[in-house]
């Protein structure tokens, strides 16, 4: 088995992270895919497709929002708080992840690998909380029409953004330092394809229950605020629903609710999946197969759900191709 040395420079930087200077190990190897090498091309054309449309999808939801008018709504500056927080999440893995495929250099160092899980942890908590702001939105556009302007302030979204990304980096550093503090000395290969949680925790040469029951609180505090909110918001939406007579006004609440109730149900089911479950039942293909779903494609077809059947959206986006239309061949009439 190799062993690694600690320079004084790497010292102090794994000081920073670690809380001490004695681990061996400097740098891990992310084995990722290399147990299927003969789906090298294939996995790298399909994870660099699905970044680019995760990309190009969440950015142009984000302009869009941010060119038209209509769309300055509260429920639309969470919608764009949610794309930007899915293009920072799958950036925190899914670049290093192609680089390794394309280049066979799989290491990433100690610091790196702290980094890169606190980061991805980071906005996956915070979507947590931003999915439990948007819940409330709707409870109080539908529960409390003639008060949504005062109860929705844009002072009171700013704080709700804000403190959704407090709650959520704040929950990461704790979760990222009750793993990091831990000595590791060998074997360095994690079996995934970025510094996910389990498989870098079984690498720890310490005792690490204490890290499991801090990360077990964490994760169940963090959900259960972010799911309490949500049901009783939805509590709520579906009495007032059931209450009103006119079948097309049911339709419009419940067809308003729907994208941010696919979007609820897809994230929290397959973090709860991952991250939930008793350590027995973990396996490693199984686990990369939910990983990309989780970090990759959840990304991808957040702006779809939202956009699909919103009127809204659709009409901003027929007046941007029209406003396009007419600055690259000039007006249809004259």
């Amino acid at each position: 088995m190799s062993v690694w040395v600690n320079s004084p420079d790497e010292q102090r930087s794994r000081s920073l992270v670690a809380g001490k200077n004695n681990t061996i190990v400097m740098k891990f190897i992310l084995l990722g895919f290399s147990d299927h090498p003969q789906m090298k091309l294939f996995l790298f054309e399909l994870l660099l497709g699905i970044y680019l449309l995760t990309l190009a999808w969440n950015l142009s939801l984000i302009v869009l929002i941010r060119m038209d008018c209509h769309l300055h709504t509260p429920m639309y500056f969470f919608l764009s708080n949610l794309s930007f927080l899915d293009i920072c999440y799958v950036s925190s893995t899914t670049p290093k992840m192609l680089s390794d495929i394309i280049t066979g250099q799989k290491t990433i160092s100690f610091v790196g690998c702290a980094t890169q899980y606190f980061v991805f942890c980071g906005m996956g908590l915070t979507e947590c909380f931003l999915l439990a702001a948007m819940a409330y939105d709707r409870y109080a556009a539908i529960c409390n029409p003639l008060l949504y302007t005062a109860l929705i302030s844009h002072t009171l979204c700013l704080k709700m953004v804000v403190g959704a990304y407090a709650g959520g980096f704040l929950s990461s550093l704790i979760e990222m330092y009750s793993v990091y503090k831990h000595d590791f000395c060998g074997p360095n290969m994690i079996a995934h394809f970025f510094c996910d949680l389990p498989p870098v925790l079984v690498l720890s040469c310490s005792d690490i229950f204490t890290s499991q029951v801090v990360n077990f609180i964490v994760g169940v505090v963090v959900g259960m605020v972010s799911v309490l909110v949500i049901l009783i918001s939805y509590g709520y939406i579906v009495a007032v629903v059931l209450k009103t007579s006119s079948a097309k006004g049911r339709t419009k609440a419940f067809s308003t609710c729907a994208s941010h109730l696919t979007s609820v149900t897809l994230f929290f089911g397959s973090g709860l999946f991952m991250y939930m479950r008793p350590s027995s039942s973990y396996s490693l293909n199984q686990d990369k197969v939910v990983s990309i779903f989780y970090a990759l494609v959840i990304p991808m077809v957040n702006p779809i759900i939202y956009s699909f059947r919103n009127k809204e959206i659709k009409n901003a986006m027929k007046k941007a191709m029209q406003k396009d239309h007419v600055l690259s061949h000039g007006p249809l009439f004259f």
